[in-house]
């Protein structure tokens, strides 16, 4: 049986215009700041705080995933179509794409089959400049800074070996991660080592995400912390007086997008740091936009739960003071045969011993959800190649733990494919008697923020840092930066720093090489293990797939 392609089904779909989509969550046409028929900016002046408080904040999450990941963007608009099918106004709130991924291996993130957000193409590429918008920020303070390295009457007197600022581009580009500038002379600016990071890794991007109105906007992109003077002065983003202009240039940037669903419910798409490397959520204005218009809002955090789950809930939910009411763990069944041992070339391939061995992994972000006083649901995102043998088990053996795990088919039904699913969540809203609470308190000490996450999340005995962390630890007490939160940045492919170890190890130490500062956006980042800002394409790129005819039509790309 042949299939067709996430583009194609997208292709087909005829769209409604994009005010027939905001009259659903009343928004007037009047509100709309049109980007074409199909996309809308959304004015902030819709957020309202007591509507906030009334409605329902349901996050998807998944297991530990496989390189290709697990369909947590394809359930997250299922399971919102499944709620919509059963009379629940709902709206999908979801990060946007990068580049980055959608040209090397994973694609994009628009999700998939009959589970999609639309137009597919423009969500994936351009979309409303968002990504632009960033980049061009964090490249304008990137060359304020080399320009008063330059400068002879305003000199701050930076130390540029203590620069910490990168320059940022969407696309996957190992060559750029170290490179040498201002060389050719001394008009060309002072020669010092430099690099680039992928803009979902740029600081901007992650402030963007934190920052409640525009004021607040401004506010913590002159708070970015940029190195030291020679005389050891703390240098910040104000001090080269760079907030102003940088917030110019995100001041369509801060406004949410709407655009639809294939079923034609709303769903509103804004911002996109990696869960990896930051805090892999959308922004808390756009999270508060769709609980401020709608009864339900869907959203999702970015790779595993012990990631994306573990910042959305002790970072984000802590500064919005948002009060998730359930959580749905996505989970496949080739993630666990690939927890349990299978080969590369055999998670595909039926096997229940394997299925057996790998529901540690799933049994241990159950535990990790619980710890939050969430009650999780789990969601069998299905393919062609499972067994109900297999199926039946992790059912089964979720049961035994008091989760309900409910068997997903949005991949090819849509909305109907989700029912069961929206039924096992809004159950779990309904009936839960216990209330959020955070894993940790920010005013908690560093290092025991860092080891509350170690220890309770991904299972370690011990934290090691290292002799540079140390100093960093040092750096962050004598800024006043230790009331900040704890973005952990961390290989997405295993619950410990060492990317090979699946399943659910055991008796590991995890070691925090150096722990970085983004002082605007509110938090400090451990870097365990050897983790990269600026990913490399792979062997044979996706881009080489994708085709674009006479007529401008798109194909090849997922």
């Amino acid at each position: 049986m042949e299939f067709l392609s996430d583009i194609e089904i997208a292709q087909q779909k005829k769209l409604k215009h994009i005010k027939k989509i905001a009259v659903k969550i009343n928004i007037d046409e009047d509100d709309l700041e049109m980007y074409g028929k199909f996309k809308a900016k959304l004015p902030l002046n819709l957020i309202d705080e007591e509507k906030i408080k009334q409605n329902n904040l349901v996050l998807v999450t998944a297991m530990t995933p496989t390189p290709s990941g697990e369909g947590k963007t394809m359930v997250s608009i299922g399971l919102t179509e499944g709620l919509n099918n059963i009379g629940k106004q709902a709206t999908v709130v979801l990060r946007e794409p990068s580049l980055g991924p959608v040209f090397g291996i994973k694609g994009g993130a628009a999700g998939g089959g009959y589970s999609q957000v639309v137009p597919m193409e423009d969500i994936n590429l351009h979309f409303t400049g968002d990504f632009n918008a960033v980049e061009k920020a964090n490249n304008l303070l990137a060359a304020l800074i080399d320009n008063n390295l330059q400068s002879k009457c305003c000199s701050l007197n930076l130390d540029p070996r203590t620069i910490l600022w990168k320059r940022v581009i969407d696309m996957n580009d190992r060559s750029l991660r170290h490179i040498t500038i201002g060389l050719g002379g001394t008009a060309h600016g002072i020669p010092r080592e430099d690099g680039f990071n992928i803009t979902p890794a740029s600081e901007v991007m992650a402030i963007l995400c934190m920052a409640t109105d525009f004021e607040d906007l401004k506010k913590r992109l002159g708070d970015i912390f940029v190195g030291f003077t020679f005389d050891r002065d703390p240098i910040f983003a104000r001090d080269l007086k760079a907030e102003n202009a940088m917030a110019i240039l995100l001041k369509d940037a801060i406004k949410p997008n709407l655009v639809q669903t294939l079923e034609e419910n709303p769903a509103i798409i804004h911002g996109g740091p990696f869960a990896n490397i930051a805090q892999g959520t959308n922004t808390i204005i756009a999270t508060k936009m769709g609980l401020s218009l709608s009864n339900y809002v869907v959203t999702e955090a970015g790779f595993g739960a012990d990631l994306g789950a573990e910042k959305f809930l002790n970072i984000k939910c802590q500064a919005a003071g948002l009060n998730p009411k359930a959580v749905v763990l996505v989970a496949t069944i080739k993630a666990l045969r690939h927890h349990g041992g299978a080969a590369k070339d055999a998670i595909n391939t039926p096997n229940l011993e394997l299925v057996k061995k790998g529901i540690c992994n799933l049994e241990k972000h159950i535990e990790n959800i619980r710890k939050f006083k969430i009650q999780p649901v789990v969601a069998i995102n299905i393919f062609i190649t499972d067994t109900e043998e297999e199926i039946n088990f992790v059912i089964e053996k979720c049961k035994e733990h008091g989760v309900q795990a409910v068997v997903t088919k949005s991949w090819a039904e849509g909305g109907q494919g989700a029912i069961d699913l929206a039924q096992a969540v809004v159950d779990v809203v309904e009936n839960s008697t216990e209330e959020f609470t955070p894993l940790y308190n920010w005013n908690m000490p560093v290092k025991d923020k860092i080891e509350k996450i170690a220890k309770e999340i991904y299972g370690a005995v011990k934290v090691d840092f290292d002799k540079k962390a140390k100093l960093n630890l040092k750096r962050i007490d004598k800024l006043g930066f230790n009331n900040f939160a704890v973005c952990m940045a961390k290989t997405q492919k295993s619950f410990t720093d060492n990317e090979f170890l699946r399943g659910r190890p055991e008796n590991f130490v995890v070691t925090v090489r150096e722990i970085e500062i983004s002082a605007g956006a509110g938090f400090i980042i451990p870097i365990l293990g050897q983790m990269m800002r600026m990913p490399g394409l792979p062997a044979t790129p996706a881009s080489e797939g994708m085709h674009i005819d006479k007529n401008g039509v798109i194909s090849g790309l997922s």
